[in-house]
């Protein structure tokens, strides 16, 4: 199926989102769109799939004209869509997701739920997909959820499927795994939108990939460019893909972890003993696949977590003793906190950028003084903050939740490297980030090091630690496999992450061949 847009644009008020794209997206194939964050992307295919009506252009499937006014519209033109976001229902099994929107009956109206499981099977067997139609979504790993979403689209016939940031939530396992998967959607028929930031992901799956810049098109490469010269077509300008961080000097220690042990309410221990400790001057940085307890850790370090035992010291081992104060006490000994959901955790929505910027210093000088908040200095404290941070709004009174995801993440770290540190926790501090935004945040994580705060990063991204960290602890099922020094091969790392030890890690990778070349 031939999916032609011509001249569609798109206006918010006076904000041009799209501004007359032409994309042509031909039969079996993988058909990247690289963007910013705002770039326009996420838009486009929303009018596409009929969620948003465009104010110009046509949109046509094997030359003839579509009026989509709805999803159902699209879902009939063979036009599928996965959103970043999944739009499922956790409580429903997989079966009764699929269904919705399109329920089978029989008799006098009852649900057809064994048609809708058969549905599942089928197409999961087809693909490998390995998904059980009873399970309940809520129990699912991200990655199968994301399946469910694509099983949904092509029972529903989709010859042209739309992945939103498909990537931005999983694994690297699920990663490798969706690419195998759109790839064997390919041989079967199915067209593919693939809309990432990710440059890597982008040259190893797509036949041709489109660049947006500012809500119009800029430009087709090849997945052979560089990841340079599409780093520097999506953003207009050349970027590092590298973070120039030199060598760290680490100092005294800071943060003193002995024996932390996490249990949750199932009465699974999700963090086992673990120990390590973060230096002054240092980025040390917590790799492992997503739901081996680094989220926890973090969580029972920021007193999120409720039963936890062992040591979490400032300020070394005879330091002030974390575990047990509340959040609020934490942030006000000397402790950032970037969190992994910015939306959830990060930021308010409903609260302004102003508000924002101050939510953990409200009524500390200089913005309170007493019970009485202080309006004007949290006005020039922002205008501060924007400019110095680069967060792109209209006005410090916008409010957080309207702003791009890159611009919501440069919200949270200014509100954090804002105040004098002694440690920097950041959990996943790019995800769902473009390659602009991911330079600047690395860069003030490299800066914050260098001013002798100590830094603890999260992060399931194999480049993003490896280009941050002095030195990398692996987790697996809630225990260190290893402290290993940030210069680590790559390929040793992810056997790590699979459980093994750093000298068995170490051995296994160099014995296999050297196949790293290819995409």
């Amino acid at each position: 199926m031939k999916l032609e847009l011509r001249g569609i644009t798109k206006r918010f008020g006076p904000v041009v989102a799209n501004d007359g794209i032409d994309l042509t997206v031909l039969p079996s194939e993988i058909h990247g769109l690289l963007g910013e964050n705002g770039a326009g992307k996420s838009t486009l295919m929303n009018v596409l799939y009929g969620l948003l009506e465009p104010d110009g252009g046509t949109i046509s499937v094997d030359d003839r004209e579509l009026a989509l006014t709805s999803p159902n519209d699209a879902m009939a033109a063979g036009i599928g869509m996965v959103h970043q976001h999944f739009m499922l229902v956790p409580v429903f099994t997989v079966a009764e997701n699929v269904m919705l929107g399109a329920e089978q009956t029989y008799g006098p109206g009852f649900l057809d739920l064994a048609a809708a499981r058969e549905q599942v099977r089928e197409v999961s067997e087809r693909y490998g997909f390995d998904v059980d139609p009873d399970a309940v979504v809520e129990d699912l790993p991200v990655g199968v959820q994301q399946r469910v979403e694509i099983i949904k689209a092509l029972v529903r016939d989709a010859r042209v499927l739309i992945l939103d940031e498909p990537t931005a939530v999983l694994t690297p396992q699920e990663t490798d795994e969706l690419i195998d998967i759109m790839r064997q959607l390919k041989a079967a028929g199915t067209s593919i939108v693939f809309i990432t930031h990710k440059l890597r992901e982008m040259k190893a799956v797509a036949d041709r990939i489109t660049v947006i810049r500012l809500g119009a098109v800029v430009g087709e490469a090849s997945p052979d460019s560089s990841e340079n010269e599409l780093a520097s077509m999506m953003v207009g300008r050349a970027v590092s893909l590298m973070a120039d961080r030199g060598a760290g000097e680490p100092g005294d220690h800071v943060l003193q972890v002995d024996g932390l042990t996490v249990v949750d309410g199932r009465e699974q221990v999700v963090v086992d003993d673990v120990s390590f400790d973060v230096r002054a001057g240092e980025i040390l940085a917590v790799a492992g696949v997503q739901g081996n307890g680094q989220t926890e850790l973090v969580e029972a370090i920021l007193g999120l977590q409720e039963r936890v035992t062992g040591s979490a010291r400032l300020d070394g081992s005879n330091g002030t003793e974390l575990l047990g104060m509340s959040v609020r006490q934490v942030l006000h000994a000397g402790v950032g906190f970037i969190p992994e959901d910015r939306k959830v955790d990060g930021l308010v929505g409903q609260f302004t950028v102003a508000e924002n910027l101050i939510l953990d210093l409200y009524d500390q000088p200089p913005f309170a003084a007493g019970p009485r908040m202080k309006p004007a200095v949290m006005r020039d404290n922002a205008r501060q903050q924007v400019r110095e941070f680069d967060i792109r709004t209209d006005s410090i009174n916008t409010l957080a939740g309207t702003l791009s995801g890159g611009n919501q993440q440069k919200l949270v770290v200014a509100r954090e490297l804002s105040r004098p540190l002694k440690l920097l926790i950041a959990a996943q501090p790019t995800r769902g980030l473009d390659v602009g935004s991911i330079e600047f945040v690395h860069s003030r994580m490299v800066a914050e090091r260098d001013r002798g705060t100590a830094v603890l990063i999260v992060s399931t991204e194999l480049d993003e630690v490896s280009a941050l960290a002095d030195r990398i602890l692996v987790m697996c099922r809630g225990r260190v496999i290893g402290i290993v020094p940030g210069d680590t091969n790559r390929d040793v790392l992810g056997l790590m992450m699979a459980g093994l030890a750093p000298e068995d890690a170490k051995a296994e990778a160099s014995a296999r061949p050297d196949d790293r070349g290819a995409p």
